[in-house]
């Protein structure tokens, strides 16, 4: 399988706002040393996190004392890793929005009901981001969980969540976006993926098989709000040498849609 390497990476970046009176440059850095940390560098040296941050090694360290003397890094006086602590900072945002206490629940029956793993996701930038996860079999040569990023071009739930924006900002989107083939199905001409998001807006769901890794076959739908946008996806994922594409279109997708009006109906009748 070929796998992608962005699970888990720090975002790209999207542009970099100029130092002003609404810019706090050293905060801005300091989030930059977090997110250096990753599945792949889970600890590193100064020279590492100031190499991978852009910043000098006396700028790095101050900022990982910082970190270290608020608790959110630990050291042994060589290498640097994130805490516990760190996780805080996740779940001010999950615990601040009550759609994914809602979507628990409702995966869980899903998966129950379908035999495959089912995720939420959110958009940032051209990224998705992975809010919920309930996994069955290990599907992917990567490891998903909170807080792992794909890219959205060639995801079924970024697919979805690109659906809802306006054409100026998706095409904004779909050319920031590094379109690589990850596979040899992967649409990268940025028309074709217009047309596939278009498709997707119209149809109320999404399906994208082994555009991402070979053998992932996944199909999402929109889970919206009382105003009617869409503010996160729901999704299933199986594997093509267990089930063709079809098979879950024809099988699954009911269960899908219905989940997802489900946490949807649920979001809305909210306070």
């Amino acid at each position: 399988m070929t796998a992608p390497t962005m699970a888990n990476a720090a975002p790209r970046d999207q542009g970099t706002p100029q130092p002003g009176d609404s810019y706090v440059q050293s905060f801005a850095r300091g989030l930059e040393v977090i997110r250096t940390f990753n599945a792949q560098a889970p600890q590193q040296t100064l020279s590492e996190v100031a190499q991978r941050s852009g910043l000098t090694r006396a700028g790095a360290r101050r900022i990982l004392l910082t970190l270290h003397a608020l608790g959110y890094v630990q050291t042994d006086g060589k290498l640097y890793q994130l805490t516990p602590r760190i996780l805080d900072l996740g779940f001010a945002y999950l615990s601040s929005m009550p759609i994914w206490n809602l979507a628990g629940p409702v995966m869980e029956a899903l998966v129950g009901q379908v035999k495959e793993s089912c995720s939420a996701a959110v958009l940032d930038a051209t990224d998705i981001v992975y809010v919920l996860r309930v996994p069955t079999h290990k599907i992917m040569s990567i490891t998903l969980g909170v807080g792992s990023r794909l890219p959205a071009y060639c995801t079924s739930m970024g697919r979805v969540l690109l659906a809802d924006l306006p054409e100026d900002e998706l095409m904004a989107r779909l050319k920031a976006s590094n379109r690589q083939a990850h596979t040899r199905h992967t649409v990268t001409d940025i028309d074709a993926l217009a047309a596939r998001v278009a498709q997707a807006r119209r149809q109320g769901w999404c399906i994208v098989n082994q555009e991402l890794e070979e053998g992932l076959i996944s199909m999402a739908a929109p889970i919206t709000n009382a105003g009617g946008r869409t503010v996160a996806a729901l999704n299933i994922s199986g594997q093509a040498n267990r089930t063709s594409a079809r098979a879950m279109q024809d099988n699954l997708l009911p269960a899908l849609l219905d989940g997802a009006r489900t946490v949807s109906r649920l979001l809305g009748q909210r306070p």
